[in-house]
């Protein structure tokens, strides 16, 4: 019988809850007692749902501290949990890849961290093996050295709470820091206008709220009327975005502000450790041993700035996850990626940087088919839709204006097919919104597909797919020559193809024989 005891989550966090239920009612107060606001649904509903969810989330926190309980013992880690359906969970102990650490503004205010211990492994829900929320700084420190470098309980922990810089030994090789140039970057893309949709909202409301008359400002600042619609709309699309931009710039430094990527040592061996953020910090620690490539992606519409994301192949990660623990870089310049990459591949030539095999041009030639097949789609269907009375003939010239566009598209996504065997990499390029570059270790690819489509047939081309259990799942190197597919595909795996493959000296042999029936 296992005499190890039950442990709670620190009631520290049921302050924290009640504090957040005070301060989530505030604006309601504010806005009735201080402002005067005429308390009515048209005009309360944001503080209302403010204070509800302020109010609902500390009481689900308070029963998850009633009912949740967890320990670590010589062979296992385990977790019950649950109100009306209770939950026990467990892990062995040398499954355990990471213990990643995280704390919103509110943990660091209260010394307290949420302790999220990886093993490889998703949920149905998507989360990881284990998630303790909300656990004592001290605690949280000890919990990460006993499992991860295996001390004992007892070692000594942090007198104070240094957050998660004081929660691993002091051996560690820094691959990157924060750069603020990398602001760039990160300032200019469709979510800057939904950004300040949602700032220019709060303004307008918090306006209104307080007796402000927001119309009547706007309409001063500019004789409208003189600009005319056309020019009107572009001002206050420049105004929006300059809006967005300056929100997006800021959000990008309370993410990754003190941002680090290091590679840290292990029980089991070197972990690649990422930690960043200013009021909400996270911390995530990749198993090396897990590590079997590196993808970069380039987005198409920001590709001349050399803009790139740098994110890990791995196993154990759950590539849905809002958190992205696959990216180990912030969105920043591809000279800086690259070098980045190679470091952490631990490899002098980085195979992100040799030369691509060129696809052929019938590769450009099955692309254009497609486009000008989708823009003559598009014709029919608006045309259908004309005869019918639904849209007015003149939409049709929207298929037609739509075929030029295409052609680029096929273009563009071409000119990204790569393909190159370089050391114990297979390297494979492709996309068109985004162009992705990835270097994936040979040894890891367990399943090679070799697929050929009717088009594809008669254009002499093959699609080589290399299937990993790491990160998506399949890599694939499209529309290569279909001579030379077999041997791509021979590359990709070493080993895996030789006992099915005919030797040279065979397979010239019986293609010279006369066939027979």
């Amino acid at each position: 019988m296992n005499a190890t005891p039950w442990r709670r989550l620190h009631s520290r966090m049921i302050w924290v809850d009640a504090v957040q239920s005070v301060v989530s009612l505030m604006p309601t107060g504010f806005a009735v007692w201080v402002v005067g606001m005429e308390p009515t649904l048209g005009n309360m509903w944001p503080v209302l749902a403010i204070a509800a969810f302020g109010v609902l989330g500390a009481t689900a926190d308070a029963l998850r501290w009633v009912f949740t309980r967890y320990r670590v013992t010589e062979d296992y880690v385990e977790r019950r949990t649950g109100v009306f359906v209770r939950r026990y969970r467990s892990v062995r102990r040398d499954r355990i890849r990471s213990v990643d650490t995280e704390a919103k503004l509110r943990h660091r205010l209260s010394g307290l961290r949420v302790v999220k211990i990886g093993a490889g492994q998703q949920s149905s829900a998507g989360e990881s093996a284990f998630d303790l929320d909300a656990v004592h700084t001290d605690d949280a420190a000890a919990l990460r050295r006993e499992l991860l470098w295996g001390e004992a309980p007892s070692a000594p922990a942090p007198a104070v709470d240094a957050g998660p810089a004081a929660l691993e030994p002091e051996e560690k090789q820094v691959l990157a820091r924060l750069r603020p140039g990398w602001v760039v970057y990160n300032m200019f893309n469709i979510w800057a206008y939904l950004m300040a949709l949602g700032l220019l909202w709060g303004a307008y409301w918090l306006g209104t709220a307080v007796g402000f008359d927001v119309g009547g400002f706007i309409e001063g600042l500019v004789d409208w009327e003189a600009l005319g619609w056309g020019r009107s709309i572009v001002v206050g699309a420049l105004v929006v975005g300059a809006v967005g931009a300056v929100g997006l710039g800021v959000n990008f430094f309370t993410e990754n502000w003190n941002f680090e990527l290091a590679r840290v040592p292990g029980e089991n061996g070197t972990l690649l450790r990422t930690r960043q953020g200013l009021f909400k910090t996270r911390e995530v620690n990749r198993d090396d041993t897990r590590l079997r490539g590196i993808q970069i992606s380039e987005p198409l519409l920001w590709r001349w700035m050399g803009m790139a994301d740098t994110n890990v192949v791995t196993t154990g990660l759950d590539l849905w996850s809002m958190s992205q623990p696959t990216t180990i870089l912030p969105r920043g310049p591809i000279g800086v990626a690259r070098p980045v990459a190679a470091a952490v591949l631990g490899v002098h030539e980085s195979p992100l940087e040799v030369p691509l095999a060129r696809h052929p041009r019938a590769a450009l030639r099955r692309r254009m088919w497609w486009a000008t097949l989708t823009a003559v789609a598009v014709v029919v269907l608006l045309g259908w839709l004309a005869a019918n009375d639904v849209v007015p003939f003149a939409m049709m010239w929207a298929g037609v204006a739509l075929w030029p566009i295409a052609v680029a598209a096929a273009v563009v996504a071409y000119r990204a097919l790569g393909h190159a065997v370089s050391g114990e990499y297979l390297v494979v390029r492709s996309g068109l919104m985004s162009r992705q570059t990835t270097a994936l270790k040979r040894s890891a690819v367990s399943t090679v597909a070799v697929r050929q489509s009717l088009l594809q047939r008669r254009l002499g081309l093959k699609t080589v797919a290399a299937m990993s259990a790491a990160g998506w799942g399949a890599y694939h190197a499209p529309d290569v020559p279909a001579d030379a597919a077999v041997a791509l595909a021979s590359e990709a795996a070493p080993g895996l193809l030789e006992p099915f493959l005919v030797p040279q000296t065979s397979g010239a042999r019986e293609r010279d024989m006369p066939s027979r029936v």
